[in-house]
């Protein structure tokens, strides 16, 4: 900068409705930034920070739009020479013809660089490459940026061949669809722009990196406990014989579902609130796992499982027998799923959400089931759960909602459901290697167990190998 700025700054400009508030709101990671399609809608300047570990490492400022380009150009061209926007503020201050103008070049004055924002889903306009002329003759370092509102690309070709004569560095950068990796991508191009930048820049981006794989860090640590937690849980209740055990039963296992469900959510809203989406209540797609209920049987479906093979390993399970999950899924799962001797669903092989869970009563055999009285009470219990599918299905899950997570940029509004972007895989467990389904299952059947030093012994690589896995997901391309 020129030295008036006391934080790295960059002041996003450019023709009003262009997506410059989308701009800052993504490479801000801040929701807050006001929003509409409503042209003019920003009449003030306003500063959004990026604050890391509680400092502020780099600024960004939205700008109302250009008010009067074209009359601004002619007395840019009268008035040439060092200091534009400071001559400028000082003659046209109050004036309404240049209200736009005078607020927008505000930031420019106190040393800011430029980012320009236009939407190329239009052709190229007179009035635009007045813009483009005004910052220009400013002198200050500028970036354009062509933010695609549309995705249409037939009038970009038109508009780099112009930017080229006006601008330091042009880029694509969709603000609606913008990655992490495409975010410091674009924080990397800054440093071309100026020289004396580059110093300044390049701790403001290892902060940005540091601070994403805490993140990253963070979430791993997040789906092992949740699963930790899930793979021990269970819910039980004492009973007297005149007492209906069916309803027990059923009461129970519903208790040990929503109980199950609640431990799933709550991991997921402390990932969303990693990243920062505050504003909205992020859904996943209901084409994917991870947007059905978690004891649905699309949930298996999706998985591969027919509902012939789903039912074929209820049943087996549910006459007490241990079997191979893949003996009765004709292999197509995820490796050596071996089930234990315990119920599964209730000694349900119906394709209701009841088949996930494990239950257990414990005593005298009826029906299948086994009671155990103890001092004159007796004891039913669901869970914990023993199927070591489950907790897979919990980590696929967690990996699909992270993944639309990290990529639902913060410039982009309105519901999911309304505005979804193009379906990313339906699985990721799927495309594991030999050596991490090994990881998984070590972790996953130490977590079952209860041993605490045998959790600890697996819990490690597991998380080694989540925050490789998330990292990738992270600088994939994603659409």
């Amino acid at each position: 900068m020129n030295g008036k700025a006391s934080v790295l700054t960059f002041a996003v400009v450019g023709h009003p409705n262009e997506g410059k508030s989308s701009v800052v709101s993504t490479l801000t990671e801040d929701d807050s930034v006001r929003i509409t399609p409503i042209p003019g809608e920003t009449v003030v300047c306003r500063t959004f920070p990026v604050i890391i570990d509680g400092r502020e490492i780099v600024r960004f400022v939205d700008t109302p739009g250009f008010q009067s380009p074209k009359a601004t150009l002619a007395w840019f061209r009268e008035h040439e020479g060092p200091g534009l926007p400071v001559s400028f503020l000082k003659e046209h201050c109050g004036d309404p013809l240049f209200g736009g103008e005078c607020e927008l070049f505000r930031p420019l004055a106190e040393g800011a660089g430029i980012i320009y924002v236009l939407d190329a889903s239009r052709p190229l306009r007179s009035v635009d490459k007045a813009e483009m002329e005004i910052l220009r003759m400013t002198g200050i370092p500028r970036m354009a940026v062509i933010n695609n509102k549309e995705d249409i690309g037939a009038y970009i070709p038109m508009w780099r061949d112009e930017l080229r004569k006006h601008f330091n560095s042009v880029r694509v950068f969709n603000a609606h669809r913008a990655t992490y990796a495409e975010r410091i991508a674009l924080l990397e191009s800054l440093k071309s722009i100026d020289q004396e930048w580059e110093p300044v820049l390049v701790p403001v981006i290892r902060a940005v990196r540091d601070d994403w794989h805490r993140r990253v860090s963070q979430t791993a640590w997040h789906i092992c406990d949740m699963i930790e937690r899930c793979q021990a849980f269970q819910v039980s209740r004492k009973y007297s014989q005149d007492e209906d055990l069916e309803e027990i039963k059923n009461r129970l296992i519903a208790e040990y579902q929503d109980r199950i469900r609640d431990m799933e959510r709550q991991t997921h809203l402390s990932i969303r609130r990693l990243f920062k989406h505050n504003i909205f209540d992020y859904r996943l797609p209901g084409q994917s796992i991870a947007g059905e209920d978690l004891f649905h049987e699309n949930t298996w479906r999706l998985l591969g499982m027919s509902p012939y093979q789903v039912a074929a390993a209820g049943a087996a399970a549910g006459t007490g027998i241990g079997l191979g999950l893949d003996a009765a899924t004709a292999g197509i799962t995820f490796g050596v799923f071996t089930l234990s001797g315990a119920l599964l669903g209730a000694g349900s092989a119906l394709l209701g959400g009841k088949r996930m869970v494990t239950t257990e009563i414990r005593g005298p055999k009826m029906g299948g089931f086994q009671m155990k009285k103890t001092l004159g009470d007796f004891v039913f219990a669901v869970g914990p759960n023993k199927n070591i599918q489950f907790p897979f299905i919990l980590l696929d899950r967690a990996l699909i909602y992270f993944s639309h997570v990290i990529n639902w940029a913060h410039g982009r509004r309105g519901r999911k459901e309304e505005e979804a972007p193009d379906a990313g895989p339906e699985t990721f467990v799927t495309h594991l290697t030999d050596r991490q389904r090994a990881i998984c299952r070590e972790f996953f059947r130490a977590a079952s167990t209860g041993d605490e030093m045998r959790i600890r012994e697996t819990k490690q690589p597991m998380l080694e190998m989540l925050i490789e896995i998330l990292h990738g997901l992270s600088n994939r391309e994603y659409r």
